[in-house]
Order: C-alpha cells, then structure tokens, then sequence
C-alpha cells in the first residue's frame, strides 16, 4: 500500500477544522493525523508526528500563521497550504505567505451550494497533494464527497481548425501552477519593455490575482495587470487571469485580445492552461510562443500539444528548477514540446524568438 500524505489542519475555528478534516478524508490517498486550534498546540503535535503537509489559517489567536509559518520555515521546512478566506483586506497576507514559503493558497471551503463545496473540495485536495510533491526551502533567518468528473477544455471553447493571419506580431502564453508566483516573479522580472505581449495562467483564488498582479506590476519593469474581459494585447504588457474564470486567447483582424468567462472546472482547474493554449492554438497558431511552467498534474499538457501541433513554438520548464514538475512532465510525454530549459533562461529564449 503506498504511504498516505499525513495531514495536520490548524484553524481556530471548530467548524472549518471539521469541514477540512472531511474534505480531505475523502481521499484515500490522504490521512488527517491531527487538527490544532491555534500554532501553539500544532508545535506541541508536531513534536510527537511530524506531517507531510500543514493547512494552515492566517488570522488565529495567540500566533498569527504568518509568524507561525516563519518560524516554521526557519526551523524545519514542511508544505504549507495556506487555508484562509482571502478577502481584500486580507490578500497582502496571503502574498507575504507565499514569500515566507507557503507552497499554495486556497479559499475556504464555505457553506453554500452543492456544486461550489464539491469544487472546494476537489480544490483543496489537488493542493494537498501538490504541496506534498513539493520541496519547500528553509527560509533564511531573518464525509465522503462526490467529486465532479474532470473535464476537458471541450466544456468551455470545442476543438476546431486553427483561425490565423499570417502577421509579423508575436504572443506569449503561459501556464503554471504550483511554485508559479516565484516562477513567474522570476520569468516576468527578466522581460524588457516592449516585450511581446503575455497571457498568463496561474492557478489562484479568486480575489488573489489582482493583488498578485499590482505587486508584479510594482517590480517589473513591464506593465502587469488582472485581465478583463475584452482587454487587448500589447506590447510591454501581461494580462494575468482573474482567479476563479477561464481566460481564452481571441483574434479580431490583426488585433489580438483577451476574453475572460466563467465557466465549469476544466482539468480540475479555473481558470485552466488547457483553456488558454487551445484558444491560442485556434486564433494565434503560428504566432504564439507558449511556456508551461511548474505545477502538479497535466492541466496545458493537452493544449500544448494542440499548439505544437497549430505551429507554436512550445517551451517546458525543467525538472531540476520546478517546484513540482507535474505538468511540465506531462507535456513533454504528449510530445507538445520544442525545448525544455531552466526557469532562469525562459524569458531570453521567449524574447529572442519573438524577435
């Protein structure tokens, strides 16, 4: 029997450690071995067990989860999931987390309908198992639910022949998942301006996209913003979709811009990578070059191979520079991809072929 991921919840609420612990029980591949209200009894836990992967609330008593997730990540690094309900008020924290070393951030699952806990759960669980893949770095001192069937990118745009001009203007695509905020930080920092004009999909919350694109748009020396709906694309400028909506690629004439839409989970995800590349391989072909970078599963495995297969050129991060090297691994095994390079060398290989 392979060995389960040994989860400890920490919340100080009552309810949301009971919701979780039913989430993720669920799955057999996942063992809650404890709950804790607060940092304080998870440390004295953890001197007994120590866990595969940490859920983790923001605002608790006694010790706020960024100080307990500092502390952690100096002292004995463990995968975090950061479990919290991520409003305005509370994104810059959810931000900070990520950079203190949490590998994700999720939403609380919350009393409503059906379809929406049923997609939480789905959610949370994928991150458990991302985080658990996943090899966090030190930081340096300073009941059961029926889980929905996962769908395609035929849910939310059908396969069909590619629609593209023949035009000099070059686009750039890009997925990524788990370890994709640094990823990205990495891979946007190194674009120059008047790069060629982006499309990114990060697999976030809702609410934590807009925030994660200010803080970008404040380091990079290109414009980076929350797309929406209609949005064009420029040079100098990267569009990332909102948490919780798909994002396809569309062309009118020449120009090409940006439609934003709800829709079902696709690849287990929204918004999907597999969404936006078969988008881009329907209106861009030829003129797209697309990065997957890393992530756990195979969501844009499928619409990278589309794009290779429309004339893109396809680039994959590789293993030794990905967080967890899921979905650039799958790629590379549909034959969707050109070149796989580290992280580090992907924004001067974008650059270059796109003249």
């Amino acid at each position: 029997m392979p060995k389960k991921i040994r989860v400890l919840i920490v919340d100080d609420s009552a309810v949301v450690r009971q919701t979780l612990e039913e989430i993720l029980s669920s799955d057999p591949a996942i063992e809650v071995m404890g709950t804790a209200i607060d940092p304080f009894v998870a440390a004295e836990r953890m001197k007994v067990e120590v866990p595969d992967v940490i859920t983790l609330d923001i605002e608790m008593p006694r010790m706020d989860g960024l100080t307990f997730l500092q502390k952690l990540m100096k002292q004995r690094p463990i995968p975090v999931v950061i479990c919290s309900s991520v409003v305005e008020k509370g994104t810059n924290n959810a931000l900070k987390a990520l950079e203190y070393g949490a590998i994700e951030i999720i939403t609380k699952p919350k009393v409503g309908t059906k379809k929406f806990l049923e997609e939480s759960s789905i959610r949370l669980i994928d991150k458990v198992k991302a985080a658990a893949m996943a090899r966090p770095k030190a930081l340096k001192a300073t009941a059961p639910l029926k889980v929905s069937p996962k769908l395609s990118a035929d849910a939310v745009i059908p396969m069909g022949k590619p629609q593209t001009l023949t035009t000099t203007e070059k686009i750039c695509l890009v997925g990524a998942s788990t370890g994709g905020t640094e990823a990205l930080r990495v891979f946007l920092e190194a674009q120059p301006p008047g790069c060629p004009p982006i499309a990114i999909v990060q697999h976030m919350p809702e609410h934590f996209t807009a925030a994660f694109a200010s803080r970008l748009n404040s380091i990079c020396r290109i414009n980076i913003k929350e797309a929406k709906d209609g949005d064009s694309m420029l040079r100098g400028q990267a569009l990332i979709a909102p948490g919780d909506k798909h994002m396809l690629l569309k062309r009118s004439g020449a120009r090409y811009f940006v439609e934003v839409k709800p829709g079902p989970l696709v690849s287990r995800h929204r918004p999907s990578v597999d969404v936006l590349f078969r988008s881009g391989a329907r209106y861009g072909g030829g003129n797209v070059v697309a990065a997957i970078m890393t992530g756990m599963g195979d969501d844009g495995a499928k619409g990278m191979k589309e794009l290779h297969e429309a004339g893109a050129y396809t680039i994959a991060q590789d293993e030794a520079t990905s967080v967890v090297f899921g979905m650039p691994q799958e790629a590379i095994k549909l034959g969707g991809i050109h070149k796989i390079m580290p992280l580090q060398k992907i924004a001067g290989e974008i650059v270059r072929t796109c003249g």
